[in-house]
């Protein structure tokens, strides 16, 4: 069955939300495009995402810089300059998301539609499989530090970090061929366009951007866990905490979208509209969107002496330099 554009079950870019909104517009006899951001629920996500974006360009670029040019190429610079260029994408992508919302009309024609959700999918497996290869990694160095000694190199870690690219791609492809454009009266809808393919888009994105490589991480962590104790490290060190708050902040932001999206596929198309269930809706999409801006200031909190007056560029040194430390030793 294909999705009727009026009743869209999109991915994380407000299209639901939008429609609802549109339909209380007509209801009441106003004109869209006159009154919609005059809505506070849009203003509030316009402001957001604006946030969103200006800080994740500024912070991810600076990621960037560093880990990219700046710093000495290591196996840890790679990981990082890596997250950093997968926030940065998704993050210069946002103004499209952002004229959608103000305008509730989508200008920018089909490609743009599908290469926006194609970039914010490739945004959620790129991120958590390069966390798991670090979880990987850590476990690898503390359990056999001998053997990754003489194999960690740069050279290898950027080949993984291709790998890991070129499947969140391969895996983002259904997000970019379910979407579709619509007319709609006078305005245009970027839609998703399942057709009966929803279900199995949902389960997947689940099962390998949540369920498996929490599992992974998990594991790794508790082998980390049992050797440090082994060792007597695990109170003197505190090894890996950039890598701990990454790792939260990820699941924090991501997990409450995916159960949204399953909770989701129980509804009826044909059923009323739940406000609470769209006000999940929207917070979810919104807490799912902010995890591309936070990282770069998650390295600077985390930097040593946090309170000293030091540029924020040189706190982002100092905390991946730090964890670099604790990784090798």
């Amino acid at each position: 069955m294909t999705s009727n554009p009026g009743q869209d079950y999109s991915e994380y870019d407000y299209s639901d939300h939008l429609e609802e909104l549109k339909n209380h517009s007509k209801e009441k006899g106003v004109d869209l495009h006159a009154e919609y951001c005059r809505e506070a629920a849009c203003v509030i996500t316009v402001i957001f995402n604006v946030i969103i974006f200006l800080l994740g360009i500024t912070g991810n670029g600076a990621v960037i810089w560093i880990a990219g040019f700046k710093m000495k190429k290591s196996v840890n610079t790679t990981w990082y300059l890596s997250l950093a260029l997968s926030d940065f994408i998704f993050c210069a992508t946002l103004p499209f998301l952002i004229v959608y919302i103000v305008n509730a009309n989508w200008i920018f024609g089909l490609f743009m539609c599908r290469f926006t959700s194609f970039v914010m999918t490739l945004n959620m497996y790129s991120s958590i499989f390069i966390l798991v290869i670090i979880s990987v990694d850590r476990c690898i160095t503390v359990k056999f530090p001998v053997w990754a000694q003489n194999q960690r190199t740069a050279k290898k870690a950027s080949l993984v970090v291709v790998m890991a690219w070129f499947v969140s791609a391969l895996l983002s492809i259904p997000s970019a061929k379910f979407r579709d454009i619509a007319n709609e009266s006078s305005t245009v809808k970027c839609y998703s366009n399942y057709e009966h393919h929803h279900r199995a888009v949902v389960f997947t994105r689940f099962t390998l951007g949540v369920l498996i490589p929490f599992l992974t991480i998990s594991t790794c962590y508790s082998i980390l866990i049992c050797k440090l104790r082994a060792n007597h490290m695990s109170k003197s060190t505190k090894p890996f905490k950039i890598m701990t708050l990454l790792i939260t902040t990820f699941f924090f932001c991501w997990l409450p979208f995916h159960i949204v999206s399953i909770i989701e596929l129980g509804k009826s198309k044909d059923s009323p509209h739940d406000p609470i269930f769209h006000t999940a809706q929207q917070l979810s999409a919104s807490l799912a969107t902010a995890n591309s801006f936070l990282n770069p200031f998650l390295y600077a909190f985390m930097a040593k002496d946090v309170k000293k007056c030091y540029s924020f560029l040189s706190k982002i040194e100092s905390a991946i330099d730090e964890e670099t430390r604790s990784a090798s030793g």
